[in-house]
């Protein structure tokens, strides 16, 4: 257990990096574990598996059902387990509670006060009113199941939802919630490692929370994949509970040593190398869908600017209606320039400019851009924002046709003696942006390109064949696209 001064996750972070650990260590006396069926065979499985992993352990995580199951004496066995946990390490009670209100009260009093846990796993499933009884106290803290684990999870938690004229699934509503919710610094989510690109859309959303994700192990969840999606930029922010994969293992120490040994890999990997999914995953998969409800992507007839008639129309200034797609945008391009050296970021107005300030809010670094139009009044800047001749931009903009308008700005950047050597844009439509800016010494970056969207769509039925091939062959005999 933990003292009772602070949050509840400043002070888990406090015993995280004290054992450079995100293990949670699950207690789950299955029957079939125990040497006879009974209360007390119960607390002895678990005050083994204690003793065997204290110094590993970033938190413990037993599980109420199988001491509950027992009775009076099973419900006395589990507060024995609890209190014999070390001093300094949290544990989380995994009993999954969710009333109205005052029978929340209830559970709260019960888990905190009576058998003196530090957290608890809670079902949001009665909203918000029914979660504060939980998160009233910041000593406490509540894991709010949000994508679990198990293989019929999407039954109801991939629903979508619309609310304030956005679209998101059930889990990201759940995720959003959680993070309106943690006032007192005490409130997470589960999120099961068997779902990689929900781990990734909830990190995205939800940069700071820390989240719970189970499955690695027995339920087959890959470790590197989940720590990959879910770690927070500072390679906290997550918990991987191993229960089975422990208790079942001939000797339990060395079991718990393996896993921290390969998750603190892991850790250091993505750190030191900023290792990154390549643009065109299931995670940008989900990017590419998002983009196509929302209308930023359409098909029809349209006039561009250049006069052509285009059966493909792409609006990315529709991003600035969906928060949740912007924010999933940013952390595409995130993945993109993590790989990159750059001092600042310089966005190409308009429709670049709110994917950059998201962009800026999850990489931490500062955002100029350069004007259409020199002001004529006050300090008739070229370029707004603070920058020192002689540092590195990398140019963010929303699509690259021939990259004329990118030329526009890289030769601004440049007379302030700037120095640009990248770009990076959502969509490249294959229209020789990439070639002509190769020839300037740029490269060009793309999340995606215009043929793999197309092909995306094309295989999951949400574009008809018929209209691929139209664009397709727009694109080809059309180069001023």
């Amino acid at each position: 257990m933990m003292s009772e001064t602070g949050s509840f996750f400043s002070r888990l972070e406090v015993r995280v990096r004290e054992v450079d650990s995100l293990l949670c260590v699950g207690l789950d006396p299955h029957p079939a574990d125990l040497a006879e069926d009974s209360a007390a065979a119960a607390r002895d499985f678990c005050l083994k598996i204690i003793e065997a992993t204290s110094d590993l352990a970033a938190a413990y995580k037993p599980n109420a059902a199988f001491f509950e199951r027992h009775g009076a004496a099973g419900w006395q066995a589990l507060a024995e387990v609890i209190a014999a946990v070390p001093q300094g390490i949290p544990v989380i009670l995994d009993a999954k509670r969710g009333d109205i209100s005052s029978t929340a009260d209830a559970y709260a009093d019960s888990a905190f006060n009576g058998l003196k846990a530090d957290a608890l796993t809670v079902n949001p499933y009665l909203g918000e009113d029914a979660l504060q009884p939980f998160l009233n106290d910041p000593v406490h803290g509540a894991f709010i199941l949000c994508k679990t684990s198990n293989p019929g999870s999407g039954d109801l938690q991939d629903l979508p939802v619309t609310g304030n004229g956005q679209a998101h699934t059930v889990y990201e509503q759940v995720a959003l919630l959680a993070a309106r919710c943690n006032s007192h610094d005490n409130a997470g989510l589960v999120v099961g490692a068997t779902h990689v690109d929900a781990l990734s859309r909830v990190r995205s959303l939800v940069p700071d929370l820390w989240i719970l994700a189970p499955g690695v192990g027995a339920q087959g969840g890959d470790l590197k994949a989940a720590l990959a999606a879910g770690l927070r930029a500072d390679g906290l922010g997550m918990l991987v509970p191993v229960s089975r994969q422990i208790s079942r293992a001939a000797d339990p120490r060395q079991a718990a040593q393996e896993i921290c040994d390969a998750i603190r890999q892991v850790r250091r990997d993505l750190l030191t190398r900023k290792t990154r999914r390549e643009p065109y995953t299931e995670f940008s998969a989900s990017l590419a869908d998002g983009l196509l409800k929302a209308g930023c992507v359409q098909f029809g007839s349209f006039t561009l600017k250049s006069g052509l008639q285009s059966p493909v129309y792409i609006d990315l200034r529709r991003l600035v209606s969906d928060p949740t797609l912007l924010a999933e945008t940013a952390a595409a391009y995130a993945n993109i320039t993590d790989e990159l050296e750059f001092s600042r970021m310089a966005a190409l107005p308009y429709a670049a400019l709110p994917i950059a300030t998201a962009l800026s809010l999850q990489n931490g670094k500062p955002m100029i851009y350069p004007r259409k139009e020199v002001k004529a009044y006050g300090t008739k800047a070229e370029i707004e924002g603070i920058y020192k001749p002689g540092e590195r931009v990398v140019v963010i903009d929303d699509l690259a046709t021939t990259g004329g308008s990118k030329f526009e700005a890289i030769d601004k950047l440049k007379s302030m003696e700037l120095l640009v050597e990248d770009v990076v844009v959502l969509i490249d439509r294959q229209s020789g942006a990439a070639e002509a800016l190769a020839g300037a010494g740029v490269r060009l970056h793309s999340v995606f390109k215009l043929y793999e969207l197309l092909d995306h769509w094309e295989a999951n039925g949400s574009v008809e064949s018929e209209k691929v091939k139209i664009v397709k062959e727009f694109i080809y005999t059309s180069q001023g696209l």
